[in-house]
This record gives structure tokens, C-alpha cells and sequence, in this order.
């Protein structure tokens, strides 16, 4: 289910390091109607360790899977999901038991409209399963790299003595 390491560029210093590559795994869906009836609708649910907070789950549209919904969340509310409702607004999950056995509901919202799936626990607990191997619970902030993603933005300051001559010591 989830992919291995592979090597990445060096690292501060001239050392190699090994970053796990993510973990990646396809299913299908139900979007539910509100008759209770489901159309299936497959997805596929990523995790990638330079983003640690973070899953995504795309929802292909057409079968050549050319053309998706992009949803991104926090892996917390996920995981919490399974076994307790989570959640407030955009993005709620629960935990679901249906006639298709144990299930993980996800309910969609934007201004676009909203959407009520139903996903496979099992599937949805052996992904996230997966991704606390790459990334343990708690250790996420140990990824990020604050500097690089400040610096990559644009949103990095200069450094004091590189500061504007034009403002005055309060930055005005």
C-alpha cells in the first residue's frame, strides 16, 4: 500500500538523506443521494511526508482518471473520523456502520455544493496506517522545513543588516 523510500537531494552539509516517498492507494467511494442510494466514484488518497499535516483525496470524473476533485485536509481529522465525529465546517468525518459492513462518512462542502461519501474503514485505517509509519503522530513539525517554505513564499525577512535604509528603526 504505501510506496518506498527514495533517495533525495543532499542534504545541509553534503549528506544523503532518504525520504519516504508517500503513500498513495485508490478506492472507490459511494456518493450518497438523498434516497440513501449510492453511486460508486473512485478516489485516490495521498499523503506526502513533506506535508505531514496534511492528506488529499482525489475524486476521479471521468474513467481514465484525467480529470479530478482535489480535496485537501488535515490527517488528523481523518484519523479522529474513524472513531468519533470530526470536524466543523468544509470537511466532517464519522465513523459509519452500513449494510456494507464498517465505513468512514465524509461529508463535502464549498460554494460549489456538497457532497456525503462513504468510504471503506479498513481502506481509510490502513492508509493512514501507512502514513504514521512515514510520519508518526505527534513528530509532524520534525518535516517541515520552516525557513525553506518562508523563503520559497516570498515572505522571508531580510536579514537586520540588510534591512530597507529607507525606514526608520520601527520599520515605518
Amino acid at each position: 500500500m504505501g510506496l518506498e523510500p527514495v533517495p533525495a537531494v543532499d542534504g545541509p552539509g553534503g549528506e544523503q538523506s532518504r525520504q519516504p516517498a508517500g503513500v498513495a492507494v485508490e478506492t472507490v467511494v459511494r456518493l450518497l443521494a438523498p434516497d440513501a442510494s449510492g453511486v460508486p466514484v473512485r478516489c485516490g488518497l495521498h499523503y506526502d511526508p513533506g506535508d505531514p499535516y496534511a492528506v488529499q483525496v482525489r475524486f476521479f470524473l471521468d474513467r481514465r482518471r484525467r480529470e479530478a476533485v482535489l480535496w485537501s485536509f488535515a490527517r488528523e481529522l481523518l484519523a479522529a473520523g474513524l472513531h468519533e465525529p470530526s470536524g466543523l465546517g468544509d470537511v466532517r468525518v464519522w465513523p459509519w456502520r452500513t449494510t456494507h459492513g464498517d465505513a468512514v462518512a465524509l461529508a463535502l462542502s464549498s460554494p460549489d455544493g456538497q457532497a456525503l461519501l462513504e468510504a471503506p474503514r479498513a481502506t481509510v485505517a490502513a492508509f493512514l496506517e501507512d502514513t504514521y509509519a512515514q510520519v508518526p503522530r505527534g513528530r509532524e513539525s520534525e518535516r517541515l522545513d520552516i525557513d525553506a517554505d518562508a523563503w520559497l513564499s516570498g515572505q522571508l525577512l531580510p536579514e537586520p543588516d540588510q534591512a530597507d535604509p529607507d525606514l526608520d528603526q520601527d520599520g515605518r
